[in-house]
């Protein structure tokens, strides 16, 4: 895991004056698995969005790889390489599944979207928009041959996870249970094929098998040499997966190391695992 894929240097980010994000530096190396944790409302979460630019930064920087990535929009970052999803389950409930995982490589066509450099120009928009449409009517031996591409693909994704989505193929997303909504986001995600995997809560409200499926599927993901920035609650699963945890409170980070090493922070379990301890005993105080 030598050199650096994605360095955040001082980044900040405010709400209405309140400092959601306080100055925080981090990196991520090709093929690790860095999990940031902490109390709700630390800025978890609010990271995320900066790093896959859902929200802007207001000061510092995000770079993948050598190219800064901080002023450029969620569909420029997903061009290069970034792909995540979200603490809310979101699919598109009238399509079928495999047409939700195909959703996941429209930033990587090229043959069914001719002029796609255009599409960031407000005024040349229409370009590729006429573009498209004839492709779609017409069609070429490119996008044929590109279409078979997307098909193995949407397949290869289907695959991993087999047990769950693999005879659901067809089926509209409305009809998959919670669990398996999110198993369709990830293998979303997955069809870009990522330099870098964002997971935000990818186990939320999962219970503790579907939970320990879903961690053998991303230890899969880590074997295969996949990088991941990860927010989750669950420390179980965070302990057994990150090769690096980061800890945030308030905005900032105050702990960062090994798994086994923050657990037993001091810092960690005063902001932390302490602070749910109390709240599950009841002393509020």
């Amino acid at each position: 895991m030598s050199g650096v894929l994605l360095d955040v240097k001082n980044l900040e980010r405010h709400f209405d004056g309140l400092k959601a994000v306080d100055g925080i530096s981090f990196t991520v190396a090709p093929g690790e698995v860095v999990s940031i944790i902490g109390p709700n409302g630390s800025g978890k979460t609010t990271t995320l969005n900066l790093v896959a630019g859902t929200i802007r930064a207001h000061g510092g920087t995000i770079s993948l790889g050598d190219t800064r990535i901080d002023r450029a929009d969620s569909a420029r970052i997903a061009e290069y390489g970034i792909a995540r999803t979200f603490q809310n389950g979101r699919v598109f409930a009238t399509l079928s599944v495999a047409d939700n995982i195909e959703v996941g490589l429209h930033s990587t066509l090229h043959a069914t979207r001719p002029f796609r450099g255009l599409s960031h120009l407000f005024l040349l928009r229409w370009i590729p928009l006429l573009g498209e449409l004839f492709i779609a009517i017409v069609g070429t031996p490119a996008s044929r041959r590109e279409r078979i591409e997307i098909d193995a693909n949407v397949d290869a994704q289907l695959h991993r996870f087999e047990a769950r989505l693999g005879s659901r193929r067809d089926d509209p997303a409305y009809s998959l249970s919670y669990a398996n909504r999110r198993r369709a986001e990830i293998a979303r995600a997955m069809a870009l094929k990522p330099t870098l995997l964002v997971l935000d809560e990818p186990t939320a409200g999962m219970n503790q098998s579907e939970t320990a499926e879903v961690l053998e599927q991303l230890l899969e993901l880590k074997a295969e040499g996949q990088a991941i920035l990860l927010v989750e609650h669950k420390l179980d699963l965070v302990m057994k997966l990150s090769d690096r945890v980061i800890v945030m409170d308030g905005g900032r980070i105050i702990a960062e190391g090994r798994p086994e090493d923050v657990r037993h922070d001091p810092a960690v379990i005063e902001a932390y695992i302490g602070r749910r301890r109390a709240l599950a005993t009841g002393d509020r105080s």
